[in-house]
């Protein structure tokens, strides 16, 4: 079984990100957070992420963005806006690994909402069996996401690899005793990646595939 992260992995959605965040924060009255250090935080669960960038809020500041925050993507989402593109090369190569067949999972910080919207959009969602989100599990590196997924699949931990692009994602692998593997187009370095588990970092869609199959 292959489970993916979402946000840095199968979708390219930092800009979507940042820009709804810098309007939650003002909607909060709090400066504007720093974008790297946004882009850092993706995977991680919302509230989990705003205690990071906005440390010195109070609870109701947090929970006046946090709000901001799933109001203004809704909003993008549902008036089209919401550019969440698909790495180059990722459609044809979810078709190979379920032609090949690979049972294909989703392990993302994102809503249930926002998971369903981003894959219908790009007519992927019937090639996941499994779909876990921040809504119904703790925040990554927690393994409980990885665990349901497993769970659901009916497919033991060593039969399964997770594909990420930050050292959450690495981390609830090793956690949940999965296979780990990075992808440098994300949001986090490779070094970093290695250092949290990777077994190798893929820079391109040829080279994920290879070390999904067990190949350097």
């Amino acid at each position: 079984m292959v489970i993916f992260d979402c946000d840095g992995t199968l979708v390219d959605g930092q800009a979507a990100i940042c820009d709804t965040m810098d309007e939650a924060f003002a909607a909060a009255n709090l400066p504007a957070p720093d974008r790297n250090t946004v882009r850092r935080m993706v995977g991680l669960s919302l509230p989990q992420a705003l205690e990071i960038l906005a440390p010195t809020a109070d609870e109701k500041q947090r929970e006046a963005a946090l709000l901001a925050y799933r109001a203004g993507y809704r909003t993008r989402r549902e008036t089209s806006m919401l550019e969440e593109p698909l790495y180059e090369g990722m459609a044809e190569l979810i078709e190979r690994l379920g032609a090949a067949g690979w049972l294909l999972g989703v392990a993302t910080g994102k809503s249930d909402r926002g998971l369903h919207a981003c894959l219908d959009t790009h007519g992927i969602k019937q090639r996941f069996v499994t779909l876990q989100t921040a809504d119904r599990h703790p925040s990554k590196p927690h393994p409980a996401m990885l665990e349901e997924a497993l769970s659901e699949a009916g497919v033991t931990a060593d039969r399964a690899v997770m594909i990420g692009d930050t050292t959450f994602d690495m981390d609830m692998a090793q956690a949940a005793g999965v296979r780990a593997i990075g992808v440098s187009w994300g949001y986090h370095e490779p070094h970093e990646l290695l250092e949290a588990g990777a077994i190798g970092v893929a820079a391109t869609m040829e080279e994920l595939e290879r070390l999904i199959n067990g190949r350097s």
